[in-house]
């Protein structure tokens, strides 16, 4: 029997609260050796969607099918999840992924800039929009306030 969806919500946050998630349908040629060469680069979980997710659906296959990919943002993207709430941005500049070295200047004001934020509410993720799609802009000025 699946489990409910507020089952599958309660062993994903209890697995991943605090951690990040780069969801992607593969990586260009060397940005998997590039991300690794950077600070904090081999700690994000990894989520390749090329692969079908298991019958019956893991908390994370759940989330990351039913919940984000519906979300129609471009590939990859960065996750991070909180207690309750994830914030994603995807990682494209221009028609590419951005460089590796830019995923911690993300990560560090993801809470302000956002494409999307899903927060928990009565057996799924309530989703709403943050910055639009077409903005990825790093914001230097954000992390230069005095």
């Amino acid at each position: 029997m699946p489990a409910n969806s507020d089952s599958l919500l309660d062993r994903f946050f209890s697995r991943f609260a605090r951690r990040s998630i780069i969801v992607h349908a593969g990586f260009p040629a060397g940005y998997f050796a590039e991300l690794l060469k950077q600070p904090g680069g081999g700690g994000h979980f990894r989520v390749d969607v090329r692969l079908a997710p298991s019958n019956p659906p893991s908390p994370m296959d759940w989330v990351i099918h039913k919940q984000i990919l519906p979300l129609d943002l471009p590939l990859p993207l960065l996750i991070k999840v909180g207690e309750e709430d994830l914030y994603v941005r995807h990682l494209v500049q221009g028609k590419t992924a951005g460089h590796p070295s830019e995923i911690l200047w993300m990560m560090d004001c993801i809470g302000e800039r956002y494409h999307a934020r899903l927060r928990r509410s009565a057996g799924t993720l309530l989703a709403e929009r943050g910055m639009d799609v077409s903005d990825n802009r790093i914001d230097y000025d954000f992390y230069n306030e005095p």
